[in-house]
């Protein structure tokens, strides 16, 4: 049930955006874009990191539609838990684990972002575009965990997860 009481009903983010479109549809522009575009970080990293940060966010809608996708797209499974306990413990690539703290950082506690976080993303091998595409990614999908749960439409609901995925990418 949502929280909005002209549509109590509306239980899902599809619904949400069926009814009122403008408010989901440059968000979705942006992550498409992040997505499918250009980027130092393969699909697949992109996938794990939008899905992290759901899960940090505690939004289970995006979280399990991503870790979905991910898993169908190779990675393990395992991972997820693991980043939850010990990111520098977990079975990802070595290059992939300070972006995974700075993401973390800057979804929990982003004022304490400081310009060391930044370079030891850059010491390890990524360029610019690689922390630019990451910070866009954890901006966007804060944005929106905020806004299904704002609204009360972070549920889960059978079918969601499959409708929110079509939807995504």
């Amino acid at each position: 049930m949502s929280y909005l009481p002209s549509s109590p009903n509306l239980t899902s983010f599809g619904g949400m955006l069926a009814k009122y479109p403008r408010r989901g549809i440059l968000l979705f522009k942006l992550l498409e874009d992040i997505k499918s575009g250009f980027s130092p970080l393969s699909k697949e990293m992109r996938v794990l990191i939008i899905a992290y940060i759901s899960r940090l966010n505690q939004c289970e809608l995006f979280y399990k539609a991503h870790k979905e996708k991910a898993v169908e797209s190779g990675i393990d499974e395992a991972i997820f838990d693991q980043l939850q306990t010990d990111i520098s413990g977990a079975n990802v690539d070595e290059k992939l684990k300070p972006l995974l703290h700075y993401i973390k950082k800057l979804t929990l506690t982003p004022d304490q972002i400081t310009q060391t976080d930044a370079q030891r993303i850059f010491d390890v091998g990524w360029d610019e575009q690689a922390l630019l595409d990451s910070v866009s990614l954890c901006a966007i999908v804060n944005c929106m965990n905020r806004f299904v749960a704002g609204i009360g439409i972070d549920l889960e609901i059978p079918g969601e997860t499959y409708k929110l995925q079509r939807m995504s990418g």
